[in-house]
């Protein structure tokens, strides 16, 4: 999906988005209707699902830290947004940031706990929902996440969100990518700032979006869409939704990408990820979740979400924090039959 650098309300704006869409989609699967060709983990039956030490999404080498979180409301003043009554408002952003944290670990996060600084400063990464929901959402994924040593932004859009007053609006979608750019420039100097509640947590140099369904396109066009591109993003992470107009492919030179897909997903048809695969430049991995479907690996369904937390932070940990051995955690954590396989070319 071609994100543009606009504004644009009202439901001759929505279709015409939706209209685009589909035509995407339809392209992209007559393109790419199997799974591209590379290098496969293999899912031989005597090899069981990886189980690793601490707790799950936490792989081998890492201390898990315990969670906390905090919630930023950041408004862009520079650029606005109509609600449903007919206001006109300055785009907000309500964003919940969970980052490594002082104590023990557990299974919760501790809204405002301090911060493990001296552990710092952590990769940041942005994670942007789907159409009709929130950021809570997706509260178990990126909690793991977190306890793997990184900050994870995730806002609640505008008017995508679940909570947009009148319900949500999908034709903002094409405003997101900006909203993502404003994100990490705020974050940063909350991070730099001597008292913001993020200073001394994040490393400038090392950046990554992801995503979920319209999350993930958002992402996409952050990443990769020449138009729209954030030169700081190092890697790309997306979930269910990784279509790229074919006008705007990924260059060499691009991001890292980590595609993760449904093969049953309804809402994402695989063909659209796959062909996004298949236009990016190396390196880039593909996780398909066998059988899956478009919103439950992420957020409620075992054992798949639990594989892609393992997968995501070792794809993390290998270009974001340039740990050569993730590599190998990656592939391992990959290798569960009958649930999920990988084609890599790194």
């Amino acid at each position: 999906m071609t994100v543009a650098r606009q504004w644009v309300s009202g439901a001759a704006a929505g279709a015409a988005l939706a209209v685009s869409a589909v035509v995407g989609v339809i392209l992209l699967g007559r393109a790419a209707q199997q799974p591209p060709s590379g290098r496969v983990t293999p899912a031989a039956p005597r090899n069981p699902p990886v189980t690793l030490p601490g707790r799950a999404g936490t792989p081998r080498g890492h201390r898990p830290f315990a969670v906390g979180l905090r919630t930023l409301r950041l408004v862009d003043r520079s650029r606005r947004v109509r609600q449903a009554d007919g206001r006109v408002v300055a785009r907000t952003l309500v964003t919940e940031v969970r980052y490594p944290a002082l104590g023990a670990p557990s299974g919760a996060d501790a809204r405002g706990a301090p911060a493990a600084r001296a552990a710092g400063p952590f990769p940041l990464v942005v994670f942007g929902h789907g159409f009709g929901l929130l950021p809570r959402t997706y509260a178990l994924l990126l909690r793991a996440w977190a306890r793997a040593g990184f900050v994870v932004a995730a806002p609640a859009f505008p008017l995508e969100r679940a909570t947009a007053p009148g319900g949500p609006v999908e034709s903002d979608i094409v405003n997101q990518p900006g909203d993502v750019r404003f994100l990490i420039s705020a974050l940063l100097r909350d991070g730099a700032a001597a008292r913001g509640p993020l200073h001394g947590l994040l490393d400038p140099q090392e950046i990554a979006v992801g995503g979920h369904s319209d999350g993930a396109s958002t992402a996409s066009a952050v990443a990769y869409d020449r138009r729209e591109r954030d030169p700081r993003v190092r890697a790309a992470l997306l979930f269910s939704g990784a279509a790229i107009d074919g006008a705007f492919l990924p260059r060499h030179g691009s991001p890292p990408l980590l595609a993760v897909q449904g093969t049953a997903d309804a809402v994402h048809p695989p063909a659209g990820t796959y062909a996004a695969f298949a236009a990016a430049s190396r390196p880039k991995y593909l996780l398909r979740l066998l059988g899956a479907g478009h919103e439950d690996p992420y957020t409620i369904q075992l054992p798949q979400r639990r594989v892609v937390e393992r997968v995501a932070v070792a794809f993390l940990d290998r270009y974001l924090r340039h740990r050569p051995d993730a590599e190998r955690v990656l592939r391992a954590a990959a290798r569960a039959p009958g649930i999920a396989s990988l084609t890599a070319a790194p």
